[in-house]
């Protein structure tokens, strides 16, 4: 095998963000700019030298070409093995739980998550360790350290591998499996949920339709619901993954599943809906005429975890990105197990999960995962709600409804203002930055702020330190306003505004969500005077 080194110069903007590097298609087809990045994390991570890799995605424009690419540089590093789902296809969930299945020293994800495809739209590619989890800050800045100084980049000569056909072949030395996508994840849902009290569900009557997106989990779907679950054939929706997605935009919420939700929003509609995003690690939940916000998704989850056999023992602690609710908070007191509030990415939840102090963690962007891998899992989280609903042999309304009366409710939602200019973002921050010191007591509209303050994590098992996590701004109503930018977006910069507003248990829990934020909502844009920085007057999304 013939190995060419390339003399190449450094890209300045391959910082990795929440969820690795993500840019515009065109931006990743430059010559060099993938290697650059590929090259740099294996540098960044002692090399690839005797190494077994992990390697797949969501099957979005380019992530064909860049596996070739990127198995390739394992070979003229030295890699021993890589594993490659077949047709370049690995959900998130399914190549963590390849990676520890199969002891391997990490692996390379090709996803822009919930972000459109195709050569106009999105990529992404990010590093994931050998927990299964993604990598941590200490290895995505080094990572980005390597791509500042990079000047040299290994790639073997050779003929691409055939991705579509299971079975083994060879580049050099180096080892290269095809495998099935979907079996080894599959017997991992097996031994975690009653496949036979989920069968019997679909068996009296009971209707449900996943809202695949045309994105990776539509063969797991398939295989799981409507094969192994004997779910009616057309339960699972737009089910054949395409590389833009058919043009849609792979985000499971209200918005962009909006087919979904009007069948769902309907007195003849299923008894249950779902749907996942690009890559699958992200989930959304819908009962007919009544949708679960990723909050209350994770709270009832906790609370009814042990009806399912992987988790019949109970849980050890929940954890939950500081944007997220209190909902699981109040869970996890009610069963004397600890509660972390932790940044935003699901890289923060992989220590507390190694440590065994948590079972179930979520957050606020429709992603809910367990110890069972280490990223969030949206089919995962399908099968748990499948689960629950067997065993306790009532709707999702009726679940809901019996989880306000306990715990009371938190009224939930996220505007997002997309593709600001990133001055007139950074601006708003800095000044709601400022304002911390001086707001305790101060009245914004009919709400009055007892503290506010701006997050940061103390990694109860590292000792690691995160700061300027986000705004927070806690009224006395009961309400909370968080204000962040998010890191998984390639164009400006996306304001995300987290509003909540508890109401205890004998409260009001059936008014609209929005109208119950209202004065939460006009506390918070008064208080970051956001039409006045950026011009804009509403979101772009509301989930």
């Amino acid at each position: 095998m013939k190995i060419d080194v390339v003399s190449t110069v450094p890209f300045e903007d391959q910082k990795p963000g929440t969820s690795g590097l993500r840019k515009k298609t065109r931006v990743f087809m430059q010559p060099g700019y993938l290697e650059n990045f590929v090259q740099a994390t294996f540098n960044a991570v002692g090399g690839a030298r005797g190494k077994t890799l992990v390697v797949g995605g969501d099957g979005r424009y380019f992530n064909a070409d860049a596996i070739q690419t990127i198995i390739k540089m394992a070979a003229a590093n030295g890699a021993t093995k890589v594993i490659v789902g077949a047709g370049g296809l690995l959900s998130t969930p399914a190549a963590s739980h390849l990676i520890r299945l199969n002891k391997a020293d990490g692996g390379l994800i090709l996803s822009a998550s919930h972000n459109p495809g195709g050569v106009d739209e999105d990529f992404g590619i990010k590093f994931n360790t050998a927990n299964g989890g993604p990598a941590p800050e200490a290895i995505t800045n080094a990572i980005f350290d390597q791509t500042l100084t990079l000047c040299e980049y290994s790639i073997a000569d050779a003929a691409n591998v055939d991705l579509s056909t299971i079975g083994r072949q060879q580049m050099g030395a180096m080892s290269i499996e095809i495998v099935d996508p979907v079996s080894d994840y599959q017997s991992l849902m097996e031994s975690l949920f009653d496949f036979a009290k989920i069968r019997d569900l679909f068996a009296s009557g009971f209707t449900m339709k996943f809202d695949a997106m045309h994105a990776v989990t539509g063969p797991y779907a398939k295989a799981i619901l409507e094969d192994a679950l004997n779910a009616p054939k057309g339960t699972v929706l737009n089910g054949v993954p395409k590389e833009d997605f058919d043009n849609g935009h792979p985000d499971p919420n209200p918005v962009w599943a909006k087919d979904l939700m009007d069948m769902m929003m309907s007195d003849e509609g299923p008894d249950f809906g779902a749907a996942s995003d690009g890559d699958g690690d992200r989930n959304m939940i819908v009962g007919r005429n009544i949708y679960v916000t990723p909050s209350d998704s994770l709270a009832v989850l906790a609370n009814n975890a042990h009806l399912a056999p992987g988790y019949k023992d109970g849980i050890s602690g929940v954890a939950r990105s500081m944007p997220t609710s209190g909902a699981g908070d109040r869970v996890a007191a009610k069963l004397g197990v600890e509660c972390f509030e932790t940044p935003t990415g699901w890289k923060f939840f992989g220590n507390l999960l190694d440590a065994g102090k948590v079972t179930i963690c979520g957050e606020e962007s429709a992603g809910t995962g367990s110890d069972h891998v280490r990223e969030k899992d949206g089919l995962w989280a399908v099968l748990l709600w499948l689960n629950i609903l067997a065993e306790r042999k009532q709707s999702v309304a009726e679940v809901l409804k019996d989880h306000w009366q306990q715990f009371g409710r938190d009224y939930y939602s996220r505007h997002d203002y997309e593709a600001l200019p990133i001055e007139a973002a950074s601006s708003l921050i800095a000044k709601l930055r400022s304002f911390l010191p001086d707001l305790a007591g101060r009245t914004f509209g009919f709400e009055e702020v007892t503290r506010a303050d701006e997050f940061s994590y103390l990694d109860p098992v590292d000792g690691s330190m995160s700061e300027n996590q986000g705004i927070r701004v806690f009224f006395k109503s009961g309400g909370r306003a968080v204000f962040r930018l998010s890191g998984t977006g390639t164009e400006g910069a996306t304001l995300r505004l987290y509003l909540e507003q508890f109401v205890s248990r004998d409260g009001n829990h059936s008014q609209d969500t929005q109208e119950a934020l209202k004065q939460v909502r006009n506390a918070a844009l008064e208080l970051c005077e956001l039409e006045t920085l950026t011009g804009r007057t509403k979101p772009d999304v509301v989930t």
